[in-house]
């Protein structure tokens, strides 16, 4: 579908991308302005439009790429790390790195997440309940259990870790106006989370 796209130069096809997430990311869907891409990305209008045939071909392409985009994290991640909260750590870290790399894609996260244009909804909400649903499974994959309390339900357990952890990413990123402001601070707070849980739900280590 976007064989054109594709055989640009790689420098070009970023300015493009990068354009058409600076501009949905600042006004969303509905009032993003291809000529304001165009104009940002330095192409003429007819090349966009030979590239995707409309605005919204254009939104799902990029709906598209920041799969790819969190997909790095993923890759990037030593999946011999057990432990569950040590597991975080690191994830949280590449994840840190990830969205320094690519500021304008996590922008565009931010404000999809809080997009209502019926044109592209249904395809945002699947995205997002994806993204969830693979970050967790991948996540949690062959973690070594036997560090968890054996009086505590474990799935209940998961299941707190869960909301905690996605509520903070929830917190964090509609505190933050852009993500090329971040800093490590979220980091920071992000482990002091994890060692209130780990207290809470890890055996003693005199156990």
């Amino acid at each position: 579908m976007y064989s054109k796209f594709y055989s640009l130069e790689q420098e070009k096809r970023e300015r493009i991308i990068n354009a058409a997430l600076k501009e949905f990311a600042k006004n969303g869907y509905e009032k993003a302005s291809t000529n304001e891409i165009i104009k940002e990305a330095e192409i003429s209008k007819g090349s966009l439009f030979n590239y995707f045939k409309n605005k919204k071909q254009l939104y799902l392409f990029l709906l598209d790429y920041v799969v790819t985009v969190i997909d790095e994290i993923y890759e990037e991640m030593d999946w011999n790390i057990t432990d569950l909260f040590e597991r975080m750590r690191a994830l949280g870290l590449i994840k840190f790195k990830i969205m320094q790399k690519y500021p304008q894609a996590f922008n565009f996260i931010k404000n999809a997440a809080q997009e209502d244009a019926a044109d592209v909804n249904s395809e945002i909400e699947t995205l997002e309940k994806s993204i969830v649903e693979s970050g967790l499974e991948r996540g949690y994959k062959d973690l070594d259990l036997t560090k968890f309390r054996e009086d505590m339900d474990i799935q209940k357990i998961m299941n707190i870790i869960n909301w905690t952890i996605l509520s903070f990413a929830e917190q964090q990123r509609d505190q933050v106006n852009s993500f090329e402001e971040l800093d490590m601070e979220v980091l920071k707070e992000w482990e002091d989370y994890f060692d209130i849980l780990k207290r809470c739900f890890y055996k003693k280590e005199e156990e």
